[in-house]
């Protein structure tokens, strides 16, 4: 969820600072210096674990591990007043300050529909890809891989995006996953129709095409570096 974040902050021109977690050797801090600081920041939800690998709030590693190490959670927003963890509420927030949750009753049923979709496909693929049976549970996944995306492909039809004729943060969200099926499986059939064709579109988008030819851009890791596949 981080990087689809880190994209609609890109789009939305919203400024951030970055930090990131530390997907190789531990850095030579102590962790209570990011402890200290985070629950000083006035957070409802400070989020903080017993992590020991970390680079220093926004960012990490694209996935959304549920067996990785434990972490000091990230990422964090603040926007003056406001205060915000847990990333499905400050991409939501981004979006109604920016309009981009939907106009019509339609289109935000099709965005609630779509960030919960969306977020089954994630944690399935999370869960198979730190799994330490990973091999062998990998054939039964890609078994069910093309209905799951097929599925996508018809709720997208003709749309450009996926609400209708405008982007809406939901579309942030299934480029992310997306993407990271399409460098799992490089020449999935599923992914070269219409849904490859949205791919393409959101990536030339002039903001995020700028963005992804900057040395800003972190494409990898998309998990943490315990996974079978990161």
């Amino acid at each position: 969820l981080a990087h689809a974040i880190r994209l609609l902050l890109e789009y939305t021109e919203t400024p951030y600072q970055e930090r990131q977690y530390c997907p190789g050797p531990a850095p030579d801090f102590d962790p209570s210096d990011w402890t200290s600081e985070k629950e000083k920041l006035g957070l409802d939800f400070p989020n903080v674990g017993d992590g020991r690998r970390m680079r220093g709030g926004l960012g990490g590693h694209r996935g959304c591990p549920p067996h990785a190490p434990p972490t000091l959670q990230l990422p964090y927003l603040i926007d003056g007043p406001i205060k915000l963890t847990q990333s499905n509420a400050i991409l939501r927030y981004i979006a109604r300050k920016h309009n981009m949750g939907g106009e019509t009753e339609e289109e935000m049923l099709r965005v609630d529909m779509l960030e919960n979709q969306i977020m089954d496909l994630r944690m399935s693929f999370a869960r198979l890809c730190y799994n330490p049976n990973f091999e062998k549970l990998k054939p039964a996944y890609m078994e069910q891989l093309p209905g799951k995306l097929q599925e996508l492909s018809r709720f997208l039809g003709s749309r450009p995006w996926f609400a209708g004729e405008k982007l809406t943060f939901v579309d942030f969200l299934a480029y992310d996953v997306l993407d990271q099926h399409r460098m799992f499986v490089p020449k999935c059939p599923e992914l070269q129709g219409n849904l490859g064709l949205f791919l393409q579109r959101f990536e030339a988008l002039e903001k995020l095409s700028a963005y992804m030819r900057s040395g800003r851009f972190m494409k990898t890791p998309i998990f943490w570096r315990t996974a079978q596949w990161c």
